[in-house]
Parts: C-alpha cells; sequence; structure tokens
C-alpha cells in the first residue's frame, strides 16, 4: 500500500463591464472565514470544481483520520454545503483530480488513491449524479495529479501525479470522450501535489511546484501543445499540496498555504510575477486544502486540509 504523501510542504468593452476598473481593487483582496449551517465533515485531499450548470461548487471524497476514506457528494452555493444524495457515485477515494469541463457541462473526476492503491478511473459529475465513462485510453492509475481545464483548447489537462511505482511526469488531455497523451516538448520533471489553474487572463495553464520529488519552486506554463518554465523574478517558496484556483475578479491566480511545515502564506501570479499578499486574516496553517473559484459569488472558495499540528479541518474560507 502507498504511503500517503502530506506535504511539508476589447478593452473598452471589459471597461463598460467594470471589468478594468476592479484591477485596482486587487490590492483589497482578502480571506474571508465563513460559517456554514451544514458542511463536510474534517478531511483533506479532497475533489472539488466549481460547477457552472448548477452555479454551485462540487466536492468529492478526501481523507479523514486514517484509514477513513470519504465517497460522499456536497455542493456550496455560496452560503452553505448541502450534501447530495445521487444514484450512482464513484468508491471512496482521496487525492483525486476534478475539473469541470465547459465544453460538455459536467465535471470529470480522474483516479485518486483508496487505502489499497492507486485508481484509473473517469467519472462525470452531470449536477445530479455521476456516470462511470469508459474511454478508449486512459492515464495510468494515479492519485494527486494536476488537472485543470484549459479553455484556449476546449479539454482537461492532466499532469503528473503519483503512481504505483512513483511520481509521473506525462501529460493528458480530455476531450469529453477520451483521453489522449501528449508528447510535448518540454515539460515538469515528475512529480505530485502540484498547484495548477487555469489563468484565463493570459489563456495557459500555470503549474507550480509539487513533489519533484522533494518539494519544488518551479512554475510552468502550458499552451496547448507544450510546457514553458517561467523565470519570474520572486516565486513562493518551495511546497506541495497548496490550494490554488484562478480569480477572475482580479485576474489572477491565487495560490496558498503548504510551504514550510504548511505556512498560511497567500500568493498571486498575474501572468508573469508572484507577488506574496499581506498577512491579515487568513487560513491557518494546512496542506492539502482545496480551492475553486465560485463564480456566481466571484469568490475563491477554499476547504479543509491537514493542520500544522496534524488535524483535518473542516473550515470554509472565501478569498475575494
Amino acid at each position: 500500500m502507498m504511503v500517503r504523501k502530506i506535504a511539508a510542504a476589447g478593452t473598452a468593452a471589459l471597461a463598460a463591464c467594470g471589468v478594468l476598473a476592479m484591477a485596482p481593487a486587487a490590492a483589497q483582496a482578502h480571506w474571508t472565514h465563513q460559517h456554514p449551517a451544514s458542511h463536510p465533515s474534517a478531511r483533506g485531499q479532497v475533489a472539488m470544481a466549481y460547477d457552472a450548470a448548477t452555479s454551485t461548487v462540487v466536492l468529492f471524497g478526501g481523507s479523514g483520520t486514517f484509514p477513513r476514506d470519504f465517497g460522499d457528494t456536497w455542493t456550496w452555493n455560496g452560503t452553505t454545503w448541502t450534501k447530495q444524495h445521487p444514484a450512482t457515485h464513484p468508491p471512496a477515494r482521496f487525492g483525486a483530480a476534478m475539473a469541470y469541463d465547459t465544453a460538455t457541462g459536467t465535471a470529470v473526476l480522474f483516479g485518486g488513491q483508496t487505502n489499497t492503491g492507486v485508481l484509473a478511473d473517469t467519472w462525470t459529475w452531470n449536477g445530479t449524479t455521476w456516470t462511470k465513462q469508459h474511454p478508449a485510453t486512459s492515464p495510468s492509475a494515479r492519485s494527486e495529479a494536476a488537472i485543470a481545464y484549459d479553455a484556449a483548447t476546449g479539454t482537461i489537462v492532466l499532469s503528473g501525479g503519483t503512481g504505483s511505482s512513483g511520481d509521473l511526469g506525462d501529460t493528458w488531455t480530455w476531450n469529453g470522450t477520451t483521453w489522449t497523451k501528449q508528447h510535448p516538448a518540454s515539460s515538469p520533471s515528475a512529480r505530485s501535489e502540484a498547484a495548477i489553474a487555469y489563468d484565463a487572463a493570459t489563456g495557459t495553464v500555470m503549474l507550480f511546484g509539487g513533489f519533484a520529488p522533494s518539494a519544488a519552486a518551479d512554475t510552468w506554463t502550458w499552451n496547448g501543445s507544450t510546457w514553458t518554465k517561467q523565470t519570474p523574478k520572486s516565486s513562493p517558496p518551495a511546497r506541495a499540496g497548496a490550494a490554488v484556483a484562478y480569480d477572475a475578479a482580479t485576474r489572477t491566480v491565487v495560490l496558498f498555504g503548504a510551504g514550510g511545515y504548511h505556512d498560511a502564506d497567500t500568493w498571486v501570479w498575474n501572468g508573469s510575477q508572484w507577488t506574496q499578499r499581506p498577512r491579515r486574516s487568513h487560513p491557518s496553517g494546512r496542506c492539502c486544502a482545496v480551492m475553486a473559484y465560485d463564480a456566481a459569488t466571484s469568490t475563491a472558495v477554499l476547504f479543509g486540509g491537514f493542520t500544522t499540528d496534524d488535524r483535518n479541518a473542516s473550515d470554509t474560507w472565501t478569498w475575494g
């Protein structure tokens, strides 16, 4: 059985819509602790994505007190969490990769791990129930892979993860029907628990850090055909298991935590540089939390994770 890895670590049109006017307000974005009437139990390594079809954030599975793994589905409506009772659902697991596929209007979940090994199954969520897919080709079994929807190409991109024989460095895309292995001219080294998000401002997928095999601090972008290593002047310290999401309101990628012993720092990526945000009110230090951008409320939602004192968290925070 694999050992769980917990990280130590048009301008006028835009102006008319108020997007450009909001840009200076990026410095005012901050964390807010939410107190929902109900919420999932404490856990980390969950799968989460924003479901644009239902305007809710959907969460699945995760890992609680060992050897407890979850197979439940929850949705966030901007105020509280609601447990769903789908007719079918994936088996319990942690470390699964999930992203919303805008082209098909479904959330796509791949792989993950149970207490007996890694998985290679693909499931889709249509807002009501889960459906197991049977693609002609598929990535090998893995957990803690990096996944994001690439709006520029209309495909989901999956990179790396931990397989039965160690970390992986391959890149795959999902077109709504099957997986296709890509052969980029360059790519990040084999790694797991990397932070990944689609940067709509630049039309590229951004990937940062992860275990490679120790915690890394490199930044890469995917343009639909290859990966390019970026060289920003400043960068977050090496980390793995950080929470990340693209904040459409500020047009930046927001990254939180899982630095040196689950640090509680917040960084933003503007497409070329990283900037650390002031340490005001924020979630406690943790790794393996999950984050998704809730377009309905224009906030990034963070849930759970494993805190610095090795406890499972069940708190909900929003950034915006």
